[in-house]
């Protein structure tokens, strides 16, 4: 006997498996717009930019 009641068969990750892809791609596209605009000239010599080669404090 289950603690929670019956066990149904219900599929859960095959019909969410297009939402987690769709986030993956809007995580990809984050990221890459981020790394896009850390390398900008406006941001590119600013101190808190972690690609910053010259990281003296």
């Amino acid at each position: 006997m289950s603690l929670l009641g019956k066990k149904f068969p219900t599929p859960i990750a095959k019909p969410l498996g297009p939402f987690f892809a769709a986030g993956a791609v809007i995580l990809y596209g984050i990221n890459s717009l981020g790394n896009a605009l850390m390398n900008t000239g406006e941001f590119k010599n600013d101190p808190r930019n972690p690609n910053l080669k010259n990281n003296k404090h």
